[in-house]
């Protein structure tokens, strides 16, 4: 019977960062990823640089460096397939110091997102977080959001835990750390597929966020300026990919958090469970 009444409602939130409570459209990762594989003569695009979104940062890397015409043209520029030493040289002499500085710059509050913060709190819903970016860039994100008035009451990095997205154990350690517990009680709210497949993993509700996030790529201002066909066929895609990889539900932006909690509250009152 506990068991039961302890998954009534949503007693905690975990948020991932980029894409979902900062940085609208996900930005900070994107242009290192590109910069730090220009260094070694291999150029990629924008959307290669974004379609692992939502990985821990090395493994996003490798990810790249796996798709075939990335592999390819490194074989065409180097005479050979890349190492797991390139990989290193990659990630640590030229993406991580590009990521930092990008942390930095791209750390706007997303809109909505204070006072959905502020009605999490106003129910007693404790706030967590999880991300892909490595410690020192976290710090960063931690730091740049707090000036803004963002602070959640848990944050776990890749780092912290043996394996990031899609593993689900930054939100055990948030749901550990915060005293929340059965799964039920948990939502889990991202940007990217390794979002919802996190959630998923964890056995808690998993949603997404379409405006803000990678998939549509694009600022505020960039999103606003949008003809409404354009907007409109840019979101339904990646509404499309949160729903292929199976979100228990997909909304706008966290702007729309109250209402998402309604909805699972009420799912949960009629016995669903994630």
């Amino acid at each position: 019977m506990a068991h039961r009444i302890a998954a009534a409602k949503i007693q905690l939130v975990v948020f991932d960062w980029a894409g979902t409570t900062v940085d609208h459209g996900c930005f900070a990762p994107v242009t290192p990823f590109v910069e730090a594989l220009a260094h070694f003569g291999v150029t990629i695009t924008l959307d290669e640089a974004r379609a692992p979104m939502g990985l821990g940062k090395r493994e996003h890397l490798r990810a790249i460096l796996s798709m075939p015409r990335v592999a390819a043209e490194w074989r065409s520029k180097h005479g050979r397939d890349w190492t797991e030493q390139d990989l290193d040289r990659a990630y640590q002499e030229q993406f991580v110091p590009r990521q930092l500085a990008s942390v930095r710059e791209h750390s706007r509050l997303i809109p909505g997102l204070l006072d959905a913060v502020a009605w999490l709190r106003e129910q007693g819903i404790k706030i967590g977080t999880s991300t892909g970016y490595f410690a020192e860039a976290a710090e960063i994100a931690y730091a740049e959001a707090a000036a803004q008035g963002y602070v959640p009451d848990c944050n776990v990095s890749p780092g912290d835990v043996p394996r990031g997205r899609p593993a689900p154990w930054m939100i055990y350690r948030n749901m550990e750390a915060l005293g929340v517990y059965p799964p039920a009680a948990v939502l889990k709210l991202g940007d990217t597929v390794p979002d919802i497949e996190e959630g998923l993993a964890a056995g808690v509700w998993s949603a997404g966020v379409t405006h803000t996030g990678s998939d549509v790529g694009l600022s505020v201002e960039e999103f606003a300026a949008l003809q409404p066909a354009e907007r409109h066929n840019r979101v339904q895609r990646a509404r499309a990919r949160l729903i292929a990889a199976e979100a228990h539900e997909v909304i706008n932006s966290v702007a729309e958090l109250p209402e998402l909690v309604a909805r699972i509250n009420a799912r949960l009152m009629n016995g669903e469970r994630p």
